[in-house]
């Protein structure tokens, strides 16, 4: 089934303009239910005329609806004198998509500030602690953990075999004076997907936590903090959740948080900050009085939110919820599938491992500037690094993307 511009912005967004007028909170939109056979979902995107666009892992394009919350955002702050509306509070429902407590969401500007945030939480000391990462995981990630390895951190990180991260490596690694193990749930390079329930299984016989940069997976593939036993995730909603940079999300669980050490605070950190400036005061002159808050709310916030991101998230977050992450990820497998069927009979030398479900599908290649030239003049996205190229489909593309795809590099 395909849905026009009018029935996309109907279906999706048709709270948003009666909620600017109300200055209530923007209400989330309910998206048109969606099962697997009801893909592509072009319809639900704005496209430039001819363009394939196969770069989700890049940066995914709003819907069409969440666009449309996200300019209704942007009036209302560019509208002297209009209602004031609160920042949605959208934690609840990226919550439900990992199947974890709102209390265990806290807002963040982007996936690295949860991960810096962690690292500082846990307190580690050089010559005691160690941290195991590996090969695949986020390049900024691996910068923070290896100046902290310059300052006398013990980090150890595991190299990949065959594009995969083998538990059997990492074991070898881990001990009793592991305090953390750092993955990607879904590797930006190639797409390799741990096994987050082995990987904390594994790093919780020894005692450490694990902390999973989930970027590249969620909203992508199923996710489930509780099945898993996570105890960290962080991500940004530029790419699988259709939101925009600025805003993110950290997931810690309940049982820790009384555990870490606050590393930041801020007014964002307690719920009843108050403070007593005026002479009629009763309380004056005191300054400031406030109770620490509760939950990884306060803990994550430091300062203001991204408003206008977090009204699109309100709209994006349920249209995935609507659509089915199992279902998205059923409609993507056969594309994935095709490319490591043909992309290595035109010469591409496959680095994702065969068995992958994620949205990433990535190939070593020796000419940059041909492949650019190439793509560029079909009109085709994706992402050409100096040595490799990332192939990321989505809910819009269809094995046609795929073909044009071929035949601009054939």
């Amino acid at each position: 089934m395909r849905m026009n511009r009018r029935e996309a912005l109907t279906g999706l967004a048709g709270a948003v303009g009666a909620a600017a007028a109300s200055g209530a909170r923007a209400a989330a939109p309910t998206p048109a239910p969606g099962r697997a056979g009801e893909f592509p979902r072009r319809a639900d995107f704005a496209f430039a005329e001819g363009v394939t666009y196969i770069n989700g892992a890049f940066t995914h394009p709003m819907p069409i609806a969440a666009a449309e919350a996200y300019r209704a955002a942007i009036a209302r702050r560019s509208t002297v004198g209009g209602p004031f509306v609160p920042t949605a509070d959208v934690r609840p429902l990226f919550a439900r998509l990992i199947n974890a407590s709102p209390d265990e969401i806290g807002f963040i500007p982007n996936t690295s500030s949860g991960e810096n945030l962690v690292v500082e939480a846990l307190d580690l000391v050089p010559g005691r602690d160690n941290v195991v990462t590996d090969g695949l995981h986020f390049e900024g990630a691996l910068v923070h953990l290896t100046e902290r390895k310059k300052r006398g951190l013990d980090v150890r990180v595991v190299m990949p075999r065959e594009g995969r991260i083998h538990l059997a490596d990492m074991e070898k690694v881990i001990d009793r004076r592991t305090r953390l193990v750092e993955v990607s749930h879904v590797a930006m390079y190639n797409g390799f997907q741990h096994d987050l329930k082995a990987v904390c299984d594994l790093a919780h016989a020894h005692g450490a936590l694990v902390y999973a940069d989930i970027i590249q997976g969620v909203g992508a593939v199923p996710l489930d903090v509780r099945a898993s036993g996570l105890d960290f995730a962080a991500t940004s909603t530029y790419k699988w959740l259709m939101g925009d940079f600025g805003l993110g999300f950290l997931y810690v669980k309940a049982s820790l948080l009384e555990r870490l050490r606050r590393p930041h605070w801020s007014y964002e950190s307690a719920p009843d900050v108050a403070f007593h400036w005026s002479p009629t005061d009763p309380a004056a002159p005191k300054a400031i009085a406030y109770t620490p808050g509760a939950g990884a709310g306060p803990f994550a916030r430091v300062g203001t939110v991204a408003s206008s991101v977090a009204a699109a998230l309100d709209v994006s977050l349920p249209y995935i919820e609507r659509l089915g992450v199992a279902n998205i990820e059923a409609h993507r497998v056969p594309l994935v599938r095709k490319l490591q069927a043909e992309m290595p009979r035109l010469g591409f030398i496959p680095q994702t491992p065969a068995e992958s479900t994620s949205p990433i599908v990535t190939f070593a290649h020796r000419d940059m500037a041909g492949l650019t030239k190439k793509l560029t003049a079909a009109k085709v996205d994706v992402r050409v690094a100096e040595h490799w190229l990332r192939i990321a489909p989505s809910v819009y593309n269809d094995m046609a993307d795929i073909d044009r795809l071929l035949d601009a590099l054939s």
